[in-house]
């Protein structure tokens, strides 16, 4: 990369001596377009860390962005890229924001005649487009990464499991259960399992929207890794409707226990822990 600095001396001396011109104008033109949604000054903190970082790279035109020296400019645009998802920007918004550079530097060369510095601003103008497209690209790659990342904690937050009494635990489930839902239920019940040494864990599923095939498997094959641990497990909240769809598809539950609430299913292990439940009238003292 040698030899391409050199071309871009020039260049480089221009944008290095008219540092604070150039960064000031570009953060003008980018706050002109965001319209208050960033503030002057993090704009201004932002590029002036990508601008000391794109200076030594003037004389190259981007073809090897993949190559080690570009190494820094490829981790602080994936990093920008990130913040500018996280911040609600679209990624038109967060790739002109580099782009915005190439007018802002064309504007201060514009009166010089030296056909070498035309050259060299032609080689900055792909280079520019070639940062501009890797952000465009990294900002897409941070989007999928944060909502995958929101998906899954929003799994965790729809499958908690419940300690109800010693050695009772319960796993609530509300919406649809798939392969990769039963997957996360069926971790959390072994972790809390082991945690608290329990022996009785109640999957209760009155808010599952509908049970097909699929899904019964999906319960039983978290029933058998909870019995691996030693545990039993019993299933509450099948409604009459749901009842009628296992039946009508023949799916067996062998020996598993079910139960068509989770206050029978807790009844249940209460007695198999040795505890006896008394129901005492309405109003009557404890």
């Amino acid at each position: 990369m040698t030899a391409d600095v050199e071309h871009g001396q020039a260049l480089t001396e221009l944008l290095r001596a008219n540092a604070d011109t150039v960064v000031e104008k570009w953060v003008a033109e980018v706050a002109a377009v965001l319209r208050g949604r960033a503030t002057r000054q993090e704009l201004a903190r932002d590029f002036r860390e990508l601008y000391d970082v794109v200076l030594p790279l003037v004389g190259t035109d981007g073809r090897d962005l993949a190559g080690a020296d570009f190494a820094e400019i490829r981790a602080l645009l994936e990093e920008y890229s990130r913040a500018r998802v996280r911040a609600g920007f679209t990624p038109s918004e967060t790739a002109s924001s580099v782009f915005s550079l190439k007018r802002t530097v064309f504007d201060l060369a514009e009166n010089d005649e030296d056909p070498q510095l035309f050259r060299q601003l032609m080689t900055f103008s792909g280079l520019l487009d070639a940062l501009g497209l890797w952000t465009f690209e990294s900002y897409a790659r941070a989007r999928e990464e944060i909502i995958r990342e929101q998906a899954e904690q929003l799994l965790e937050l729809t499958t908690p499991v419940v300690k109800l009494w010693e050695g009772v635990l319960a796993v609530p489930l509300v919406g649809t259960l798939d392969s990769e839902r039963t997957q996360i239920v069926m971790e959390k019940l072994l972790e809390a399992l082991v945690e608290t040494g329990s022996e009785h864990a109640i999957i209760d599923i009155t808010g599952v929207l509908a049970v097909d095939t699929q899904v019964a498997q999906h319960l039983l094959k978290t029933v058998v890794a909870a019995r691996l641990m030693g545990a039993e497990c019993i299933v509450s909240g099948i409604r009459p409707q749901i009842a009628q769809t296992i039946v009508a598809l023949g799916i067996e539950f062998g020996d598993i226990v079910t139960k068509a609430s989770l206050a029978d299913a807790l009844r249940h292990a209460l007695r198999r822990e040795g505890v006896h439940v008394v129901r005492r009238p309405a109003g009557e003292d404890v």
